[in-house]
């Protein structure tokens, strides 16, 4: 049986341990958006562009993992929800490990809200997950927020130190989740997570230069990359913008000479 640390190495850069994460799984949660209607286009940009990694729904697997020419490691989304749902915050397993590997996937990824009603479910869906996911040696990735009708401040360093630690606690191999603005809080949540820490992107960002910023500032407080969806299969040029993010992630080049990557 494969090891997890063989199948860590397929989604990661093995020169410098660093992510550079697509997701694009959000056809579930809001439709075939722009970027998410020809996905084998979307999947082999991210790959040309130097991504180590995307994530996907298991129906979506046949039409865009590349399995040819530059391959790119394969993450498969176990939980959904829709922006339709009365409460999108709710997320539900759909798929499992054991399936995943029929798939030939590199790793799995969960996602859990901490703070909303059904984030006991959650918990114990990822305790599921992490069980299973030990016994056949697969990466886990936790995307982990704090979210919910107390949460006022999703990017408060408390709460996103605590929910990535709740992540690492149940058995996650990665971390994703929001950066808190600055180095000096983000540094707070790299060390208390104990695990590999990646950055979302969140919604669209106003600049490229100031979504290259937050990169290289979240590398700096000893993050280990990102996982970004919409602001680089959304963006105008999504093979130039992966091109630089990946550039900052894994050569830490500068943010002005990686802008020049992108095209205007």
């Amino acid at each position: 049986m494969m090891g997890k640390a063989i199948r860590m190495e397929r989604i990661m850069d093995r020169d410098t341990g660093n992510f550079v994460i697509v997701p694009v799984d959000h056809g579930i949660s809001i439709g075939p958006v722009k970027g998410l209607v020809d996905m084998r286009k979307t999947i082999d940009t991210a790959s040309a562009g130097g991504a180590t990694a995307v994530v996907m729904h298991k129906g979506i697997v046949p039409h865009g993992h590349r399995r040819f020419g530059g391959d790119i490691g394969l993450i498969l989304h176990l939980s959904a929800s829709t922006s339709l749902c009365p409460d999108p915050n709710a997320k539900v397993l759909v798929a499992s490990v054991t399936e995943g590997l029929k798939m030939g996937v590199d790793a799995v990824s969960i996602h859990m809200n901490i703070g909303t009603e059904t984030e006991p479910q959650m918990i114990a869906d990822m305790g599921l997950v992490a069980r299973e996911c030990a016994e056949w040696g697969v990466p886990l990735m936790a995307m982990i927020y704090p979210r919910g009708p107390e949460i006022k401040d999703p990017f408060d360093v408390d709460l996103v130190k605590h929910v990535a630690r709740v992540a690492a606690e149940l058995g996650a191999d990665i971390v994703k989740t929001n950066y808190t603005g600055d180095i000096d809080t983000f540094r707070e949540v790299t060390r208390g997570a104990l695990v590999p820490v990646v950055i979302a992107g969140g919604p669209k960002i106003d600049s490229d230069e100031e979504l290259l910023i937050m990169v290289r500032d979240s590398i700096e407080a000893g993050g280990r990359g990102v996982s970004i969806g919409r602001n680089v299969f959304q963006h105008h040029d999504p093979l130039g913008i992966t091109r630089a993010v990946s550039a900052v992630v894994m050569e830490g080049m500068d943010v002005e000479e990686a802008l020049n990557l992108i095209g205007r």
